[in-house]
Protein backbone atom coordinates (compact mmCIF):
# COMPACT_ATOMS: atom_id res chain seq x y z
CA UNK A 1 0.00 0.00 0.00
CA UNK A 2 1.41 3.09 -0.94
CA UNK A 3 2.68 6.09 1.51
CA UNK A 4 0.04 8.52 1.00
CA UNK A 5 -3.08 5.91 0.81
CA UNK A 6 -1.75 5.10 4.08
CA UNK A 7 -1.36 8.31 5.62
CA UNK A 8 -5.13 8.98 4.14
CA UNK A 9 -6.65 5.72 5.57
CA UNK A 10 -5.06 6.61 8.78
CA UNK A 11 -6.21 9.81 9.15
CA UNK A 12 -9.98 9.16 7.79
CA UNK A 13 -9.81 6.73 10.75
CA UNK A 14 -9.23 9.13 13.40
CA UNK A 15 -11.57 11.90 12.14
CA UNK A 16 -14.02 8.91 11.19
CA UNK A 17 -13.88 7.36 15.24
CA UNK A 18 -13.97 10.90 16.40
CA UNK A 19 -17.21 12.26 14.68
CA UNK A 20 -18.32 8.58 15.60
CA UNK A 21 -17.89 9.22 19.46
CA UNK A 22 -18.75 12.55 18.84
CA UNK A 23 -22.24 11.83 17.42
CA UNK A 24 -23.31 9.85 19.96
CA UNK A 25 -22.30 11.37 23.30
CA UNK A 26 -23.70 14.16 22.19
CA UNK A 27 -26.70 12.06 21.00
CA UNK A 28 -26.78 10.38 24.40
CA UNK A 29 -26.89 14.30 25.99
CA UNK A 30 -29.11 15.91 23.76
CA UNK A 31 -32.60 14.21 24.77
CA UNK A 32 -31.48 14.47 28.53
CA UNK A 33 -30.69 18.19 27.93
CA UNK A 34 -33.88 19.14 26.34
CA UNK A 35 -36.14 17.31 29.22
CA UNK A 36 -34.01 19.52 32.33
CA UNK A 37 -34.92 22.75 30.27
CA UNK A 38 -38.35 21.34 29.83
CA UNK A 39 -38.48 20.00 33.11
CA UNK A 40 -37.23 23.22 35.10
CA UNK A 41 -39.83 25.52 33.07
CA UNK A 42 -42.79 23.12 34.49
CA UNK A 43 -41.34 23.58 37.73
CA UNK A 44 -41.58 27.35 37.56
CA UNK A 45 -45.21 26.81 35.92
CA UNK A 46 -46.50 24.35 38.27
CA UNK A 47 -45.51 26.57 41.16
CA UNK A 48 -46.83 29.52 39.62
CA UNK A 49 -50.47 27.48 39.26
CA UNK A 50 -50.18 26.35 42.56
CA UNK A 51 -50.59 29.94 43.76
CA UNK A 52 -52.60 31.05 41.72
CA UNK A 53 -55.34 27.96 42.17
CA UNK A 54 -55.24 28.20 46.41
CA UNK A 55 -58.00 30.07 46.48
CA UNK A 56 -60.48 28.08 44.66
CA UNK A 57 -59.13 25.04 46.18
CA UNK A 58 -60.26 26.44 49.74
CA UNK A 59 -63.21 27.55 48.74
CA UNK A 60 -64.22 24.49 47.08
CA UNK A 61 -64.72 26.38 43.44
CA UNK A 62 -62.49 24.56 41.46
CA UNK A 63 -65.00 23.06 39.20
CA UNK A 64 -66.38 26.39 38.44
CA UNK A 65 -64.13 29.03 39.86
CA UNK A 66 -62.21 31.76 38.52
CA UNK A 67 -58.77 28.94 37.77
CA UNK A 68 -61.25 26.89 35.72
CA UNK A 69 -62.28 29.56 33.63
CA UNK A 70 -58.66 30.97 33.15
CA UNK A 71 -57.76 27.71 32.40
CA UNK A 72 -60.46 27.41 30.01
CA UNK A 73 -59.81 30.60 28.11
CA UNK A 74 -56.01 29.47 27.72
CA UNK A 75 -56.91 26.43 26.22
CA UNK A 76 -58.72 28.17 23.60
CA UNK A 77 -55.81 30.13 22.40
CA UNK A 78 -53.59 29.46 19.15
CA UNK A 79 -50.46 30.77 19.77
CA UNK A 80 -49.44 31.21 16.13
CA UNK A 81 -45.82 31.28 17.20
CA UNK A 82 -42.67 30.28 15.37
CA UNK A 83 -39.62 28.58 17.30
CA UNK A 84 -36.59 29.37 15.01
CA UNK A 85 -38.11 27.41 12.16
CA UNK A 86 -40.69 25.60 13.99
CA UNK A 87 -44.26 26.59 14.46
CA UNK A 88 -46.40 25.99 17.27
CA UNK A 89 -49.89 26.52 16.85
CA UNK A 90 -50.93 24.54 19.78
CA UNK A 91 -50.88 24.87 24.02
CA UNK A 92 -50.18 21.22 24.79
CA UNK A 93 -49.73 21.66 28.90
CA UNK A 94 -52.07 19.64 30.86
CA UNK A 95 -53.19 20.92 34.71
CA UNK A 96 -54.88 18.37 37.19
CA UNK A 97 -55.65 18.57 41.19
CA UNK A 98 -55.31 16.34 43.44
CA UNK A 99 -56.19 16.72 47.48
CA UNK A 100 -54.70 15.40 50.09
CA UNK A 101 -55.98 12.07 49.60
CA UNK A 102 -54.17 11.59 45.69
CA UNK A 103 -57.90 11.96 44.38
CA UNK A 104 -58.26 14.12 41.30
CA UNK A 105 -60.42 17.36 42.15
CA UNK A 106 -59.68 19.48 38.40
CA UNK A 107 -58.42 18.15 35.24
CA UNK A 108 -58.06 20.85 32.26
CA UNK A 109 -58.84 17.74 29.76
CA UNK A 110 -61.82 16.74 32.09
CA UNK A 111 -60.44 12.62 31.99
CA UNK A 112 -59.14 12.09 35.26
CA UNK A 113 -61.72 14.05 37.84
CA UNK A 114 -62.40 11.15 40.85
CA UNK A 115 -59.60 8.87 39.99
CA UNK A 116 -57.08 7.99 42.56
CA UNK A 117 -53.35 9.33 41.46
CA UNK A 118 -51.98 8.96 45.48
CA UNK A 119 -49.74 6.41 43.81
CA UNK A 120 -48.24 8.40 41.10
CA UNK A 121 -44.68 9.70 42.34
CA UNK A 122 -45.68 13.07 41.21
CA UNK A 123 -48.98 13.50 43.81
CA UNK A 124 -47.51 11.16 46.21
CA UNK A 125 -43.82 12.85 46.95
CA UNK A 126 -45.42 15.65 46.56
CA UNK A 127 -47.56 14.95 49.71
CA UNK A 128 -44.75 14.08 51.87
CA UNK A 129 -42.80 17.27 51.49
CA UNK A 130 -40.54 16.39 48.58
CA UNK A 131 -40.04 17.16 45.00
CA UNK A 132 -42.47 15.02 43.04
CA UNK A 133 -42.43 14.26 39.28
CA UNK A 134 -42.76 11.83 36.49
CA UNK A 135 -42.39 10.47 33.14
CA UNK A 136 -44.90 8.29 31.87
CA UNK A 137 -45.53 6.49 28.58
CA UNK A 138 -48.97 6.44 26.85
CA UNK A 139 -48.10 3.43 25.02
CA UNK A 140 -45.01 1.92 27.10
CA UNK A 141 -43.76 0.60 23.63
CA UNK A 142 -43.39 3.79 22.15
CA UNK A 143 -40.80 6.22 23.65
CA UNK A 144 -42.31 9.41 21.84
CA UNK A 145 -45.79 9.07 23.78
CA UNK A 146 -43.89 10.03 26.69
CA UNK A 147 -45.41 12.27 28.98
CA UNK A 148 -43.59 15.06 31.77
CA UNK A 149 -45.29 14.97 34.81
CA UNK A 150 -44.38 18.35 37.83
CA UNK A 151 -45.99 18.82 41.01
CA UNK A 152 -46.39 21.74 43.55
CA UNK A 153 -47.83 21.58 46.56
CA UNK A 154 -50.68 23.45 46.75
CA UNK A 155 -50.54 25.71 50.67
CA UNK A 156 -52.40 27.22 53.37
CA UNK A 157 -50.32 28.73 55.11
CA UNK A 158 -47.63 26.00 56.36
CA UNK A 159 -50.15 23.35 55.50
CA UNK A 160 -50.68 21.48 52.43
CA UNK A 161 -53.79 20.92 51.16
CA UNK A 162 -53.80 19.87 47.66
CA UNK A 163 -51.28 19.06 44.72
CA UNK A 164 -51.08 20.77 41.63
CA UNK A 165 -49.46 18.76 38.39
CA UNK A 166 -48.68 20.37 35.05
CA UNK A 167 -47.79 18.03 32.57
CA UNK A 168 -46.10 18.20 28.93
CA UNK A 169 -45.81 15.87 26.40
CA UNK A 170 -42.70 14.69 25.10
CA UNK A 171 -44.06 15.09 21.97
CA UNK A 172 -43.95 18.74 22.28
CA UNK A 173 -40.59 19.18 22.41
CA UNK A 174 -39.58 16.47 20.27
CA UNK A 175 -39.10 18.36 16.78
CA UNK A 176 -36.76 20.33 18.54
CA UNK A 177 -34.91 17.26 19.42
CA UNK A 178 -35.08 16.52 15.67
CA UNK A 179 -34.15 19.37 14.82
CA UNK A 180 -30.78 19.52 16.75
CA UNK A 181 -30.02 16.00 16.08
CA UNK A 182 -30.42 17.16 12.19
CA UNK A 183 -28.08 20.16 12.92
CA UNK A 184 -25.74 18.12 14.31
CA UNK A 185 -25.63 15.55 11.97
CA UNK A 186 -25.28 18.31 9.18
CA UNK A 187 -22.48 19.92 10.84
CA UNK A 188 -21.00 16.30 11.78
CA UNK A 189 -20.93 15.51 7.22
CA UNK A 190 -19.75 18.96 6.95
CA UNK A 191 -17.11 18.07 9.32
CA UNK A 192 -15.90 14.90 8.03
CA UNK A 193 -16.05 16.62 4.50
CA UNK A 194 -13.36 19.25 5.00
CA UNK A 195 -11.56 16.85 7.46
CA UNK A 196 -11.24 14.46 4.08
CA UNK A 197 -10.62 17.37 1.82
CA UNK A 198 -7.81 18.38 3.71
CA UNK A 199 -6.21 15.16 4.56
CA UNK A 200 -6.67 14.06 1.05
CA UNK A 201 -4.85 17.45 -0.07
CA UNK A 202 -2.02 16.76 2.94
CA UNK A 203 -1.71 12.91 1.70
CA UNK A 204 -1.18 13.77 -1.95
CA UNK A 205 0.90 16.78 -1.34
CA UNK A 206 3.30 14.26 0.80
CA UNK A 207 3.09 11.53 -1.65
CA UNK A 208 3.67 14.05 -4.59
CA UNK A 209 6.58 14.98 -2.59
CA UNK A 210 8.15 11.72 -2.01
CA UNK A 211 7.35 10.59 -5.53
CA UNK A 212 9.03 13.59 -6.42
CA UNK A 213 12.24 12.74 -4.40
CA UNK A 214 12.09 9.42 -5.53
CA UNK A 215 12.49 10.03 -8.74
CA UNK A 216 14.85 12.18 -8.64
CA UNK A 217 17.00 10.01 -6.94
CA UNK A 218 16.42 7.65 -9.90
CA UNK A 219 17.04 10.42 -12.50
CA UNK A 220 20.40 10.64 -10.42
CA UNK A 221 21.25 6.67 -10.24
CA UNK A 222 20.60 7.01 -14.39
CA UNK A 223 23.04 10.38 -14.90
CA UNK A 224 20.12 12.21 -15.48
CA UNK A 225 19.81 15.71 -15.39
CA UNK A 226 16.96 17.00 -12.85
CA UNK A 227 16.77 20.35 -10.54
CA UNK A 228 16.65 19.31 -6.83
CA UNK A 229 12.85 19.28 -5.53
CA UNK A 230 12.43 22.27 -3.06
CA UNK A 231 8.87 21.77 -1.86
CA UNK A 232 7.24 19.49 0.52
CA UNK A 233 8.53 20.88 4.11
CA UNK A 234 11.69 21.64 5.35
CA UNK A 235 12.74 17.98 6.32
CA UNK A 236 11.88 16.83 2.40
CA UNK A 237 13.85 19.88 1.57
CA UNK A 238 16.83 18.72 3.98
CA UNK A 239 16.58 14.78 2.29
CA UNK A 240 16.80 16.26 -1.14
CA UNK A 241 19.61 18.31 -0.27
CA UNK A 242 21.51 15.43 1.39
CA UNK A 243 20.62 12.88 -1.57
CA UNK A 244 22.15 15.96 -3.78
CA UNK A 245 25.10 16.64 -2.01
CA UNK A 246 26.04 12.90 -2.01
CA UNK A 247 25.14 12.66 -5.38
CA UNK A 248 28.00 15.33 -6.48
CA UNK A 249 30.29 13.95 -4.18
CA UNK A 250 29.97 10.34 -6.20
CA UNK A 251 29.14 12.04 -9.74
CA UNK A 252 31.73 13.86 -8.88
CA UNK A 253 35.06 11.28 -8.27
CA UNK A 254 33.52 9.38 -11.36
CA UNK A 255 33.47 12.60 -13.64
CA UNK A 256 36.94 13.22 -13.13
CA UNK A 257 38.12 9.52 -13.76
CA UNK A 258 36.45 9.57 -16.53
CA UNK A 259 37.24 12.83 -18.25
CA UNK A 260 40.94 12.43 -17.45
CA UNK A 261 40.69 9.48 -18.88
CA UNK A 262 39.23 10.52 -22.36
CA UNK A 263 41.49 13.64 -22.38
CA UNK A 264 44.55 11.79 -21.97
CA UNK A 265 43.37 9.98 -24.64
CA UNK A 266 42.25 12.52 -26.97
CA UNK A 267 45.95 14.04 -26.35
CA UNK A 268 47.97 11.35 -27.29
CA UNK A 269 47.67 12.23 -30.80
CA UNK A 270 48.02 16.05 -30.92
CA UNK A 271 51.08 15.89 -28.29
CA UNK A 272 52.52 13.02 -30.42
CA UNK A 273 52.05 15.19 -33.59
CA UNK A 274 53.87 17.93 -31.41
CA UNK A 275 56.71 15.34 -30.59
CA UNK A 276 57.42 14.11 -33.74
CA UNK A 277 57.83 17.82 -35.67
CA UNK A 278 60.30 18.98 -32.52
CA UNK A 279 62.25 15.90 -32.96
CA UNK A 280 62.33 16.96 -36.71
CA UNK A 281 63.24 20.53 -36.48
CA UNK A 282 66.08 19.75 -34.43
CA UNK A 283 67.66 18.83 -37.85
CA UNK A 284 68.98 20.53 -40.20
CA UNK A 285 65.69 21.25 -42.52
CA UNK A 286 65.38 22.82 -45.38
CA UNK A 287 62.96 25.94 -45.18
CA UNK A 288 59.96 25.07 -46.59
CA UNK A 289 60.06 21.66 -44.56
CA UNK A 290 61.00 23.83 -41.10
CA UNK A 291 57.94 26.10 -41.95
CA UNK A 292 55.46 22.90 -42.37
CA UNK A 293 56.89 21.35 -39.37
CA UNK A 294 56.50 24.45 -37.13
CA UNK A 295 52.68 25.14 -38.81
CA UNK A 296 51.89 21.49 -37.85
CA UNK A 297 53.18 22.20 -34.04
CA UNK A 298 51.40 25.82 -33.92
CA UNK A 299 47.90 23.94 -35.33
CA UNK A 300 48.15 20.93 -33.49
CA UNK A 301 48.32 23.50 -30.19
CA UNK A 302 46.08 25.55 -31.37
CA UNK A 303 43.71 22.43 -31.09
CA UNK A 304 45.11 21.17 -27.94
CA UNK A 305 44.02 24.80 -26.68
CA UNK A 306 40.61 24.54 -28.03
CA UNK A 307 39.76 21.51 -26.54
CA UNK A 308 40.87 22.26 -23.67
CA UNK A 309 38.65 25.41 -23.40
CA UNK A 310 35.67 23.36 -25.29
CA UNK A 311 36.34 20.63 -22.24
CA UNK A 312 36.19 23.30 -20.02
CA UNK A 313 32.76 24.70 -20.77
CA UNK A 314 31.31 21.00 -21.57
CA UNK A 315 32.40 19.98 -17.92
CA UNK A 316 30.92 23.48 -16.23
CA UNK A 317 27.42 22.80 -17.95
CA UNK A 318 27.38 19.07 -17.35
CA UNK A 319 27.65 19.61 -13.46
CA UNK A 320 25.13 22.21 -13.65
CA UNK A 321 21.44 20.70 -12.33
CA UNK A 322 19.47 23.95 -13.20
CA UNK A 323 19.66 27.40 -14.95
CA UNK A 324 21.11 30.62 -13.12
CA UNK A 325 19.03 33.17 -14.49
CA UNK A 326 16.11 32.74 -16.99
CA UNK A 327 15.42 35.74 -19.39
CA UNK A 328 13.90 36.89 -22.60
CA UNK A 329 16.06 36.52 -25.18
CA UNK A 330 15.30 37.56 -28.18
CA UNK A 331 16.83 35.38 -30.68
CA UNK A 332 17.03 37.45 -34.14
CA UNK A 333 19.75 39.63 -32.59
CA UNK A 334 21.51 36.67 -31.43
CA UNK A 335 21.62 35.38 -34.90
CA UNK A 336 22.87 38.60 -35.93
CA UNK A 337 25.68 38.92 -33.46
CA UNK A 338 26.78 35.46 -34.54
CA UNK A 339 26.67 35.58 -38.02
CA UNK A 340 28.78 38.67 -37.76
CA UNK A 341 31.54 37.57 -35.79
CA UNK A 342 32.07 35.18 -38.44
CA UNK A 343 31.65 37.38 -41.83
CA UNK A 344 35.38 36.43 -42.90
CA UNK A 345 34.73 32.32 -42.80
CA UNK A 346 31.35 33.13 -45.16
CA UNK A 347 33.02 35.40 -47.13
CA UNK A 348 35.92 33.40 -47.86
CA UNK A 349 33.96 30.71 -48.85
CA UNK A 350 31.02 32.81 -50.38
CA UNK A 351 28.36 31.06 -48.38
CA UNK A 352 24.83 32.49 -49.02
CA UNK A 353 23.21 33.19 -45.56
CA UNK A 354 19.03 32.34 -46.09
CA UNK A 355 17.60 33.91 -42.57
CA UNK A 356 13.49 32.95 -41.72
CA UNK A 357 13.27 34.14 -38.56
CA UNK A 358 10.78 36.06 -37.60
CA UNK A 359 11.01 39.10 -35.21
CA UNK A 360 8.93 37.93 -32.29
CA UNK A 361 10.89 35.11 -31.68
CA UNK A 362 12.07 35.15 -28.12
CA UNK A 363 13.48 32.32 -26.39
CA UNK A 364 13.71 32.16 -22.55
CA UNK A 365 16.28 31.10 -20.58
CA UNK A 366 20.66 32.11 -20.20
CA UNK A 367 21.55 34.42 -22.93
CA UNK A 368 25.23 33.65 -22.59
CA UNK A 369 24.77 29.61 -23.13
CA UNK A 370 22.09 29.83 -25.88
CA UNK A 371 24.50 31.90 -27.42
CA UNK A 372 27.57 29.76 -27.79
CA UNK A 373 25.05 26.32 -28.39
CA UNK A 374 23.74 28.34 -31.78
CA UNK A 375 27.50 29.51 -32.16
CA UNK A 376 28.81 25.90 -32.44
CA UNK A 377 26.13 24.69 -34.50
CA UNK A 378 26.84 27.40 -36.80
CA UNK A 379 30.05 26.71 -36.58
CA UNK A 380 29.44 23.23 -37.72
CA UNK A 381 27.49 24.20 -40.77
CA UNK A 382 30.12 26.73 -41.88
CA UNK A 383 32.85 23.83 -41.74
CA UNK A 384 30.88 21.60 -43.57
CA UNK A 385 29.23 23.79 -46.27
CA UNK A 386 31.05 23.76 -49.31
CA UNK A 387 32.08 27.16 -51.12
CA UNK A 388 29.25 28.93 -52.92
CA UNK A 389 27.03 26.64 -50.74
CA UNK A 390 24.54 27.97 -48.69
CA UNK A 391 23.31 27.86 -44.88
CA UNK A 392 19.75 28.44 -43.73
CA UNK A 393 18.63 29.78 -40.37
CA UNK A 394 14.86 29.19 -39.72
CA UNK A 395 12.74 29.78 -36.53
CA UNK A 396 9.29 28.23 -36.23
CA UNK A 397 6.92 28.47 -33.07
CA UNK A 398 5.81 25.11 -31.38
CA UNK A 399 3.23 24.80 -28.31
CA UNK A 400 5.52 26.06 -25.75
CA UNK A 401 8.69 26.55 -27.64
CA UNK A 402 11.07 27.72 -30.43
CA UNK A 403 12.62 25.25 -32.73
CA UNK A 404 15.79 27.29 -34.46
CA UNK A 405 16.47 25.16 -37.55
CA UNK A 406 20.73 25.34 -38.72
CA UNK A 407 20.95 23.47 -42.45
CA UNK A 408 23.85 23.42 -44.51
CA UNK A 409 24.19 22.16 -48.17
CA UNK A 410 26.71 19.82 -48.68
CA UNK A 411 27.64 16.33 -48.13
CA UNK A 412 25.50 14.20 -46.16
CA UNK A 413 25.70 12.00 -42.45
CA UNK A 414 27.19 8.60 -43.01
CA UNK A 415 24.70 6.27 -41.41
CA UNK A 416 27.30 5.02 -38.80
CA UNK A 417 27.53 8.69 -37.38
CA UNK A 418 23.70 9.18 -36.23
CA UNK A 419 24.22 7.10 -32.75
CA UNK A 420 28.05 8.99 -32.15
CA UNK A 421 27.21 12.35 -33.05
CA UNK A 422 26.21 13.61 -29.56
CA UNK A 423 29.25 11.65 -28.19
CA UNK A 424 32.47 14.05 -26.39
CA UNK A 425 35.67 13.87 -28.78
CA UNK A 426 33.82 12.14 -31.79
CA UNK A 427 34.17 14.19 -34.85
CA UNK A 428 34.31 14.25 -38.73
CA UNK A 429 36.91 15.18 -40.84
CA UNK A 430 36.40 18.68 -42.41
CA UNK A 431 35.52 18.64 -46.14
CA UNK A 432 38.53 21.44 -46.60
CA UNK A 433 41.17 20.66 -44.65
CA UNK A 434 40.63 16.99 -43.95
CA UNK A 435 41.01 17.70 -40.05
CA UNK A 436 38.78 16.61 -37.41
CA UNK A 437 37.83 19.31 -34.36
CA UNK A 438 37.58 18.74 -31.00
CA UNK A 439 34.27 16.69 -31.06
CA UNK A 440 32.90 18.55 -27.87
CA UNK A 441 30.52 20.76 -29.72
CA UNK A 442 27.02 19.44 -30.14
CA UNK A 443 27.70 17.65 -27.08
CA UNK A 444 27.77 20.91 -25.50
CA UNK A 445 24.66 21.66 -27.26
CA UNK A 446 22.99 18.61 -25.59
CA UNK A 447 23.55 19.76 -22.39
CA UNK A 448 22.66 23.42 -22.98
CA UNK A 449 19.51 22.43 -24.37
CA UNK A 450 18.95 19.49 -21.52
CA UNK A 451 19.08 21.79 -19.30
CA UNK A 452 16.85 24.50 -20.56
CA UNK A 453 14.73 21.75 -20.93
CA UNK A 454 15.02 21.15 -24.48
CA UNK A 455 16.10 19.07 -27.75
CA UNK A 456 18.50 18.48 -29.95
CA UNK A 457 18.80 16.64 -33.48
CA UNK A 458 21.18 16.38 -36.67
CA UNK A 459 19.51 14.82 -39.53
CA UNK A 460 20.11 14.90 -43.33
CA UNK A 461 17.95 17.42 -45.62
CA UNK A 462 16.66 15.56 -48.67
CA UNK A 463 16.01 17.46 -51.85
CA UNK A 464 13.28 17.09 -54.23
CA UNK A 465 14.15 13.68 -55.66
CA UNK A 466 14.85 12.15 -52.04
CA UNK A 467 18.42 12.36 -52.14
CA UNK A 468 20.05 13.54 -49.07
CA UNK A 469 22.18 17.45 -49.81
CA UNK A 470 22.67 18.81 -46.66
CA UNK A 471 22.46 18.46 -42.93
CA UNK A 472 20.01 20.33 -40.49
CA UNK A 473 20.60 20.63 -36.52
CA UNK A 474 17.05 21.48 -34.93
CA UNK A 475 17.44 23.08 -31.32
CA UNK A 476 14.30 23.32 -29.63
CA UNK A 477 14.10 25.72 -26.06
CA UNK A 478 11.68 27.16 -24.74
CA UNK A 479 9.79 30.81 -25.35
CA UNK A 480 9.58 33.49 -22.98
Amino acid sequence: MRLGLKLFLGYFLIVGLGVYFSLNILGVEIKPAFRQATEETLIDTAHLLAVLARDDLANGSLADGRFQARLAEYARRTPNARVWDIVKNTLDHRVYITDTQGIVLFDSTGQAVGQDYSRWNDVYLTLRGQYGARTTRENPDDERTSVMYVAAPIRDGDRIIGVLTVAKPGSSVQPYVDRAEAQLRRAAAVLVAVSLTVGLAFSWSLARSINRLAAYARAAAEGQRRAVPRNGGPELRALAEAVETMRDRLEGRDYVERYVHTLTHEMKSPLAAIAGAAELLRDALPALQRERFAGLVTGEAERLQQMIERLLALATVEQRRELQEQRPIPLQPTVQELLASRMPIIARKRLRIDQHIPENTVLLGERFLIAQAIGNLLDNALDFSPEQGCITLAAEATSDAWRLTVANTGSALPDYTRDRLFERFYSLPRPDTGRKSTGLGLAFVREVAQLHGGTITVDNVLNAAGKASGVAARLTLPAA
